[in-house]
């Protein structure tokens, strides 16, 4: 239910109109971005997908935000490399010091 709830608030935060994509193309970066937001909820944690901005441009992916630990950083890029489409990943995320 989480997961749906969290891929429901993707969808809203990453509309937008991007003139360099088909809308074809559009909603399929769309897809991918949920579906990497949904998968990083159920695998990495709700607590930290609030801090991982996923944005996807022609299935080219791009986490940035901040993590806890290398460790979630590395799950993250390797979540995100997993979904269907993606072509590549951008991995931008910083690993808080404490």
């Amino acid at each position: 239910m989480r997961a749906l709830l969290v891929a429901a608030l993707a969808c809203l935060m990453l509309g937008g109109c991007r003139t360099n994509e088909s809308p074809e193309a559009q909603v399929d970066d769309l897809k991918i971005a949920t579906e990497v937001k949904s998968k990083l909820a159920s695998d990495v944690g709700l607590a930290t997908v609030p801090n991982i901005s996923v944005n996807s441009t022609n299935g080219v992916v791009t986490l940035s935000g901040q993590v806890d630990s290398a460790a979630e950083r590395a799950k993250a890029e390797s979540l995100a490399r997993g979904v269907a489409n993606v072509k590549n990943v951008v991995d931008n995320l910083q690993v808080a010091t404490r």
